[in-house]
């Protein structure tokens, strides 16, 4: 409803830019979880990025840490990991709405071109860096895109990004299969986590291999679909 709101006094309102809002609608029935209690978030709702859970913490934890990015339905999947991810894996993590890629890739771009050419005057910083700079450990981003959506903001993101996706052809299976082949589940989601901790020798690299078999993640499903293309292609098929 921010957004709903943002645009309309954006376009018709009192300010009647010269811009265009869009909504995209996913058609999968599930529950809209409750306005999360946090700082800002009508402004990083509006502009593209707002933590919407964060790890449960206690004064003095150790625990290595990451950051979780998600949009649309991919926010989902994102709280499971994070869940995963401590209970597994001792890793505690925040997850963060995306609420829009292009918004944080526009700010972005916009605040680099001021910088170029006032070279003088104090340096502004994007958006998506003032949210991620104090942010702790690896960023993965996570969502029903391709992965050179949600890439777009990774020349901004001070720690690195690995971006997870559904690069590929479309197919038609149940939803959880779909998003196990193209390794956007959860259960990704926890690897990718846990291989970018690895590199940076906070979590054992032994621990890479024992998440792939705890969650199957095998390539046995990527043989089955290859198998089923191949029969399609065979002669009077």
């Amino acid at each position: 409803s921010y957004i709903v709101e943002e645009g309309l006094n954006r376009m018709y309102g009192e300010r009647d830019d010269n811009v265009y809002y869009y909504l995209t609608v996913y058609n999968e029935a599930i529950p809209q979880p409750p306005e999360p209690e946090v700082e800002g978030l009508r402004e990083g709702i509006i502009r593209g990025l707002y933590r919407y859970q964060a790890a449960d913490l206690e004064q003095g934890d150790d625990r290595p840490r990451a950051q979780l990015l998600a949009s649309g339905t991919g926010i989902h999947w994102a709280l499971k990991a994070q869940t995963l991810l401590a209970e597994d894996w001792g890793v505690a993590a925040d997850v963060w709405s995306a609420t829009s890629w292009n918004e944080l890739r526009r700010d972005a771009m916009e605040v680099d071109e001021w910088n170029m050419v006032h070279p003088d005057d104090e340096q502004r910083v994007p958006y998506v860096t003032q949210c991620l700079e104090p942010a702790p450990g690896p960023v993965i981003a996570v969502s029903d895109w391709m992965k050179a959506v949600p890439d777009a903001i990774a020349p901004w993101v001070p720690q690195g990004l690995r971006s997870l996706g559904t690069d590929g052809f479309g197919r038609s299976d149940t939803r959880p299969a779909l998003r196990r082949f193209f390794q956007v589940d959860a259960e990704w989601t926890v690897l990718a986590a846990l291989t970018e901790l690895a590199r940076r020798g906070e979590v054992k690299h032994e621990v890479l291999a024992e998440a792939i078999a705890r969650y199957g993640l095998t390539e046995e499903i990527t043989v089955e679909f290859a198998a089923d293309e191949a029969s399609a292609n065979e002669p009077g098929a």
